[in-house]
């Protein structure tokens, strides 16, 4: 897809559509869409009046010129109350201007600018917006498979600063396509994406945008005691790996050395049936997405290692499937992670947390000065939740509202929870140092204060995507099935951190 900015006038543009933004309540008072009405001969003016149109969010409406303008058609998307309007209002209507007209057999489209927020974050947005709407999660379809597109697409704002249009649109396109590579490897089969061949497809990706990457095997992860995540790798008979990514930035040693690590750890189990601890049959094929965190962190290193900002990353991947055999490991039995603590295994099916708990020891081990993990780790964040936010633990206050921060950047709602220490009492085990679960009760924030009980005292921050990894159903703007969520919240994270640590600012 070509994204190229375009500043002539709205009536200049030769797309085969233009779309327009229209805001609830909003009459012919703006200059741009009364000439615009003229232009159309009053089409807009007759829908507005008849209420066929009202700018309500998410609401379409199909105009042909005519010949009235070069663009062939006119689409005006709903984008609600122009109070309310922000960078996410953008993305979600590029999203929905690109799904409605892909249908519609359209290969050129133009967003006309209609808002005074900043013109790079603006651009930014709308190319996000257009490439995630676009996504096609029909992969293994051979009957009834979208095979149109969108080849260009314009971003129309007449006037304005091509150096800061072009920068956005550059970030944009870098974004949205890491999240779309994460949400490529979340909708495989798991079948198809095993341990091995997810560390094989970040050994591509790490060669492709120059990652150090390191893959652990088996023997290895014994070797460093990993006896958490061997654990739970135990009952399947695809072998478990542990991918170790590393961006470096440019650089002297003396320039390194005073840089920052930061470790963005993903929960990488390829498929979760639960184990010993068996999960129903029903909605079980969903569990190949059990490794969204770790494809969000594929996908943030991606997009790191093409923005290049000023900080050291590394990303760390447990990658395993969750299976039950003669081989797996049982309720009752007890694990020594590479920490040197000891769990008491009660449910198979709390098996995140378990891998997470030797990744984060290693990342600190490597290093790592922040550490914030992402992963599909309960469901009672589903019911606490939904799926509008993920929820966010840390044993760190600034940390915790600084990746809110990102998150709110990128279009991705964060919920702060707690982590008092009383919660600690539910993990208490009568023969380990700890339970794997805490009960019925709290369920999201036990696993979380497991996990916390191995950041010890490095600022660590844990989001729990179990409710915003997946989309059931498809939105105007975006598509069913795995959302990429968390890709663009770290990348902006660590981006943020760079500003906000390196020896520049410092």
């Amino acid at each position: 897809m070509r994204v190229k900015p375009d500043f002539r006038k709205f009536h200049e543009v030769d797309a085969e559509a233009l779309c327009v933004s229209l805001f609830e309540g909003e009459g012919l008072e703006d200059a741009l869409l009364r000439e615009l009405d003229q232009r159309l001969r009053g089409v807009l003016a007759a829908a507005l009046t008849s209420g066929e149109v009202k700018g309500k969010f998410g609401e379409t409406l199909y105009v042909p010129t005519m010949g009235a303008l070069a663009a062939s058609r006119v689409l005006f998307v709903g984008a609600g109350k122009r109070s309310e309007f922000t960078f996410d209002t953008i993305r979600q209507v590029a999203g929905t201007a690109a799904r409605f007209l892909r249908q519609r057999g359209i290969r050129s489209m133009a967003i006309l600018r209609r808002s005074t927020l900043e013109l790079s974050r603006s651009a930014q947005a709308a190319v996000e917006g257009v490439l995630l709407g676009l996504f096609d999660p029909g992969t293994y379809k051979t009957q009834e498979k979208e095979e149109r597109t969108i080849e260009e697409v314009r971003l129309v704002a007449e006037g304005e600063s091509e150096a800061e249009m072009q920068r956005g649109i550059e970030r944009g396109l870098i974004l949205a396509k890491a999240t779309n590579f994460a949400r490529n490897l979340v909708n495989e089969p798991a079948s198809v994406l095993t341990p091995l061949e997810l560390a094989r497809r970040a050994e591509d990706m790490a060669a492709r945008y120059g990652l150090d990457i390191e893959v652990l095997d088996e023997a290895r992860m014994k070797e460093l005691g990993m006896g958490a995540l061997l654990g739970v790798a135990r009952g399947s008979d695809e072998p478990a790996r542990l991918i170790v990514l590393r961006y470096i930035p440019e650089g002297d040693e003396a320039f390194l050395r005073r840089l920052p690590t930061i470790a963005l750890l993903g929960k990488g189990i390829t498929f979760d049936s639960g184990g010993i601890s068996l999960k129903p049959a029903d909605g079980m094929e969903q569990m190949k997405y059990d490794m969204a965190g770790g494809a969000a962190v594929l996908g943030a290193l991606r997009a790191i290692a093409q923005l290049r900002p000023k900080i050291k990353v590394l990303g760390l991947v447990p990658a395993t499937e969750n299976m039950p055999s003669g081989r797996a490991q049982k309720p009752g039995d007890i694990l020594r992670t590479m920490s040197g603590k000891t769990v008491e295994v009660i449910n198979t099916d709390a098996e995140g947390r378990l891998i997470l708990a030797d990744a984060i020891t290693y990342a600190r081990q490597l290093g790592a000065q922040t550490i914030v993990d992402v992963a599909t780790l309960t469901g009672a964040c589903v019911v606490a939740l939904g799926s509008v936010y993920a929820a966010i633990f840390g044993n760190d206050q600034s940390l915790v509202e600084r990746v809110i921060a990102a998150g709110r950047e990128a279009g991705e709602k964060l919920w702060p929870m707690p982590l008092d220490p009383e919660y600690r009492e539910q993990l208490k085990s009568p023969i380990a140092d700890l339970k794997n679960v805490g009960g019925r009760k709290a369920g999201a924030i036990t696993a979380a204060y497991f996990l916390k009980e191995f950041a010890e005292e490095t600022p660590w921050a844990h989001l729990d995507i179990a409710g915003t990894a997946w989309l059931e159903e498809n939105k105007p703007y975006l598509a069913s099935g795995p959302t990429g969520m968390g890709v663009r919240t770290l990348a902006h994270f660590v981006c943020q951190e760079a500003q906000r640590g390196s020896p520049e600012h410092s």
